[in-house]
């Protein structure tokens, strides 16, 4: 991929979400959100996202990197700025606010 050394004008060209979910383990709260995230980006950025899922029980050390204090937590590390949202991301209204992502108005429009 070319990109610069932070990777967001390329990424803002090709409108690319990274996403980096931080869990511990194989919690409930964990596959939730895992499985939210998954539900989410399918149905509002098919095609346009990249997941990385960071296990902190496995990588501790990972976590002071994005300042991780409490998980699950959702990073989103492009476009910028920086996001985070904390949970099992099962509030999507919460999760479209916290990623800055617009729901396809004229999609919803043609529904009304």
């Amino acid at each position: 991929m070319n990109e610069t050394e932070t990777g967001a004008p390329c990424e803002a060209e090709d409108g690319r979400y990274r996403l980096r979910l931080y869990v511990a383990g194989q919690t409930a709260k964990s596959l939730a959100a895992m499985a939210n995230l998954k539900r989410f980006c399918e149905a509002h950025l098919a095609g346009r996202y990249e997941i990385e899922v960071v296990d902190l029980m496995k990588n501790p050390q990972l976590a002071a990197g994005d300042q991780i204090l409490a998980i699950p937590t959702l990073v989103r590390r492009l476009p910028a700025p920086l996001k985070r949202i904390i949970g099992d991301l099962s509030n999507t209204e919460k999760v479209l606010v916290g990623l800055d992502i617009r729901p396809d108005l004229d999609r919803e429009a043609g529904l009304t």
